[in-house]
């Protein structure tokens, strides 16, 4: 006996794996070699850039925008730690 219904039978030509047609829009990895930086927070954004080999090229843009976003605090960051001290404060002048 059959757990299917009657009629709802799919022939065996329709559940052959059906190879997928080639689409030139269809999202496609770049591969472009990222090299690390030793930078965490920008080697992290730029892996972030990979997300966007899996997306059609609508959604390129806010992949972009995130990483941008994101290498801009990193550079901000570097402004907000504090330097080297400064040279020594000379003795004042001699008379």
């Amino acid at each position: 006996m059959s757990d299917s219904l009657p009629g709802t039978e799919v022939p065996e030509e329709e559940t052959a794996a059906v190879e997928p047609e080639y689409d030139p829009a269809a999202p496609a990895p770049l591969n472009v070699p990222r090299t690390s930086t030793g930078n965490a927070d920008v080697d992290a954004q730029l892996d972030r850039l990979g997300d966007a080999d899996h997306l059609a090229t609508d959604g390129h843009m806010e992949v972009y925008e995130d990483v941008h976003r994101g290498l801009r605090d990193a550079l901000t960051a570097l402004d907000a730690r504090p330097g080297p001290p400064g040279p020594p404060a000379s003795y004042g002048q001699r008379t």
